[in-house]
């Protein structure tokens, strides 16, 4: 099966920004020392300093990718981020090779 690539916007209140930002990456952390199928997690500021933080993730299949979603991290991102007016839009891609 191939890898399965995640484009996502993760879409916060500007006052909210730097409280986020510290979480995801700690989130990002995790993600890569315990989740053995998550490749490449990249947290991507835009240049323009708008509210929005990028996010661009590889996973060795869809697999990997639903245990990503199961896993304890992103239960404890979700908790840390409640009442933060956060939305993530993401979009599964399939890299070309």
């Amino acid at each position: 099966m191939s890898k399965l690539v995640i484009m996502g916007t993760v879409e916060v209140a500007p006052e909210r920004r730097d409280q986020v930002l510290p979480l995801l990456m700690a989130h990002r952390a995790r993600c890569l020392k315990d989740e053995p199928g998550t490749l490449r997690f990249e947290v991507l500021l835009p240049r323009e300093g708008d509210s929005r933080i990028l996010i661009h993730e590889v996973y060795q299949d869809d697999e990997a990718f639903e245990a990503h979603r199961n896993a304890p991290s992103r239960a404890q991102w979700l908790q840390e981020t409640t009442g933060m007016d956060v939305k993530v839009i993401a979009t599964r891609c399939s890299p070309v090779e």
